[in-house]
């Protein structure tokens, strides 16, 4: 109905990632049905993100818009979102599910996780991680999600270049079917992701200038403590003429030998770093 009031002829992806249930057989008779349904089943369960960069190659409409298959949002916002796009200009619209459903034990880190995540990429969203966005096509082709960095979408678009990102209020509901994955353990996960994603955005084409920089600042730092007691050792040897102490009675000796080893490393990892940016063919 939404399609016919708009006079657009959309095209329906389907992504099976991996279901154990008969998901790909009710994907199978729509698509049998219907024509502009079509299913794409992973041969295992790889992850949000692997499905819908296997189903960003596949698209081909010029407006993109990814949603859950698990009922909590709701069709009637396509259109709005569709607009935003082909109107307003947005190369990102993100969903924002002011009003929620879910447990106090799922909202209370997503308001930590997305407040963090407003501050690291000046990104002003309410609700980075919400599965319903639309995307102009260009950014869905230009862009590659893996691992768990779905959360991150508006991060990694507008670090590749499609900075204008947009939000919309949109209608939650209560979960249907399934259980949430959400727990603990992909608070903290989402927390290193972002973290790996905001240092490779900075650094990824430049180790040196991480690695290198932190890691001259240990060695030097180390390499002045070394010379400190070495002319302490001096002074009693040549001046005071009495027994020197020893240099490995001073905490000071572990902690400069241990600085200048750090620092070696570091700039190492980051000449290693270099080498294997400067090999990458999409070094540029």
């Amino acid at each position: 109905c939404i399609a016919r009031s708009l006079a657009m002829d959309p095209e329906v992806l389907l992504m099976d990632d991996g279901s154990t249930d008969n998901s790909w057989n009710v994907i199978r008779e729509l698509g049998a049905k219907n024509a502009q349904i079509k299913g794409i089943r992973l041969r295992r369960n790889y992850g949000k993100s692997g499905a819908l960069n296997v189903g960003f190659a596949a698209a081909e409409g010029l407006v993109v818009i990814t949603m859950d298959a698990d009922l909590q949002d709701s069709p009637d916002e396509i259109p709005e979102l569709r607009r935003m796009i082909l109107e307003d200009n947005f190369q990102v619209v993100s969903g924002w599910k002011k009003k929620r459903y879910d447990p106090l034990s799922k909202t209370i880190p997503t308001k930590l996780f997305n407040w963090a995540t407003r501050k690291m990429s000046d990104i002003e969203l309410n609700d980075f991680n919400c599965g319903l966005k639309a995307y102009d096509y260009e950014v869905v082709k230009h862009i590659e999600v893996y691992g768990e960095m779905h959360r991150y979408i508006p991060v990694i678009a507008k670090w590749s270049g499609f900075p204008r990102i947009g939000e919309k209020i949109v209608e939650h509901r209560a979960r249907k079917f399934g259980s949430t994955k959400f727990g603990m353990d992909r608070f903290v996960n989402g927390f290193l992701d972002l973290m790996s994603l905001y240092f490779m955005s900075k650094f990824g084409k430049r180790p040196m200038h991480f690695f290198g920089l932190y890691g001259v600042l240990s060695f030097f730092v180390g390499f002045l403590m070394a010379a400190i007691i070495v002319m302490n050792k001096l002074y009693y040897v040549f001046w005071v003429k009495t027994t020197a102490p020893l240099v490995t009675d001073s905490p000071i000796f572990y902690i400069g030998l241990l600085a200048m080893i750090i620092g070696t490393q570091m700039f190492l990892a980051g000449f290693l770093g270099e080498l294997v940016s400067r090999s990458n063919p999409e070094r540029n």
